[in-house]
């Protein structure tokens, strides 16, 4: 699935129309973590240092796609990324309009000197985007010369920006940005021949979300170590007293499929043998306890047991290559954060003795964070969705139309 590269296209006075990831939370017009706008920095430097004219486009929230609406405008990423640029960028980078596609944006598009870099207003402050318009997308197409994907959250979106400009501009470079290439090599590539043994560690609240994946995985992993509150979906269907803990009950004959299918193709599926539990959802006022197999009426589980964990730290530990997707339990609570944080910290000494990590984004990336070892990992994706569907064997049409190799 090797795909070209910004850096290694001549973008010296072209304009270069590069779709990134902006969508970072704010509060009150002020960004509170500018984490995806760092991430976006080494292909934006690439295409500035080197003379390209470059147009940024990326969404923000969900607005109503009926036209601007200031709390999800782009201005503050504007600023913010001029910050983090200083004299790498000729001046500040442009904001030209409150919407991406009027005259205002067009001038300015075309009126840029090499070096400059602009970013344009909130896509989806038009329908067109989600919708994946066509006559939407030839506005951007018609007015750039290099088309480059650096926004992997929304690599499994089929909207204009993402599918039908790459299409619009054939004939033109279609490429990927450092952050997308990263992906594809770790999601994708990686683990088409992942060095044994290969480990999936997989939680967070829905067997449903994570159906797909564990079907994909299961002929491909040696072991693949359940918790989060699917774990009790798992657990119900073979029998174990759960207590309150959340489980779908639509989802029983599935978890019984799957462990079946488990023992049919060896693949070791780990269940969580002794588990941290509340009487209520809440960190501070339920009565907490420990349990051994059965969970105790009126208990819900929060989070894997001591056993569980050294037992799931050990395979974690011999691993060559590992995938986790998916906290172990509540990990935002002090109370109900030791599995997560001891696996996290079992992920990072199998890396240091060798091992590939890959973390999928979301719940996942934000543990990694909280925990101090996100650094210490080979790869932290930055698409939670993104990377739960590459997980899940699912092609990308918006990586697919990228000029290959």
């Amino acid at each position: 699935m090797a795909k070209q590269t910004i850096d290694e296209v001549e973008v010296s006075g072209q304009r270069v129309l590069m779709r990134v990831d902006f969508n970072v939370p704010m509060d009150g017009g002020r960004i509170t973590d500018d984490r995806r706008i760092r991430m976006a920095l080494p292909s934006i430097e690439s295409v500035l240092s080197r003379g390209g004219r470059l147009i940024l486009m990326s969404h923000l929230g969900r607005p109503s796609g009926s036209g601007y609406e200031e709390e999800f405008s782009l201005e503050p990423c504007a600023k913010r990324l001029s910050q983090l640029l200083g004299e790498r960028v000729r001046g500040e980078v442009k904001f030209p309009s409150h919407d991406c596609v009027d005259g205002a944006a067009v001038t300015a598009m075309n009126m840029l000197a090499d070096g400059e870099a602009l970013l344009l207003e909130n896509l989806r402050f038009h329908k067109e985007e989600k919708a994946g318009d066509e006559a939407f997308a030839a506005k951007f197409a018609e007015h750039s010369d290099v088309y480059c994907n650096n926004a992997f959250g929304t690599c499994h979106r089929a909207h204009a920006s993402m599918v039908a400009v790459p299409r619009a501009m054939q004939g033109k470079p279609r490429v990927c940005g450092s952050l997308v290439e990263k992906e594809i090599r770790f999601l994708s590539d990686a683990l088409a021949e992942p060095e044994r043994p290969f480990v999936v560690v997989l939680g967070g609240a829905k067997v449903s979300d994570k159906l797909p994946a564990i079907e994909f995985l299961l002929p491909r992993a040696d072991s693949i170590l359940i918790g989060g509150a699917m774990a009790y979906t798992f657990l119900k269907a073979m029998g174990t007293k759960v207590g309150t803990s959340r489980v779908e009950e639509d989802r029983l004959e599935d978890a019984k499929r799957i462990v079946a299918s488990a023992k049919d193709q060896d693949c070791e599926l780990l269940l969580p043998t002794d588990h941290v539990c509340s009487t209520t959802f809440d960190e501070k006022t339920g009565d907490n306890q420990t349990f051994e197999g059965d969970i105790g009426d009126g208990y819900m589980g929060l989070d894997i047991g001591p056993a569980t964990r050294d037992r799931y730290s050990e395979v974690l530990r011999k691993a060559r290559t590992i995938v986790w997707n998916g906290p172990m339990g509540v990990f935002e609570w002090g109370l109900f954060a030791v599995g997560t944080k001891q696996l996290a910290h079992a992920i990072v000494d199998a890396t240091k003795d060798g091992a590939t990590s890959i973390v999928g984004g979301g719940d996942s990336a934000a543990a990694a964070e909280v925990f101090g070892v996100a650094e210490r990992l080979t790869h932290v994706s930055t698409g939670g969705g993104a990377s739960l569907e590459m997980l899940s064997g699912h092609q990308f049409e918006s990586v697919e139309v990228l000029d290959g190799e």
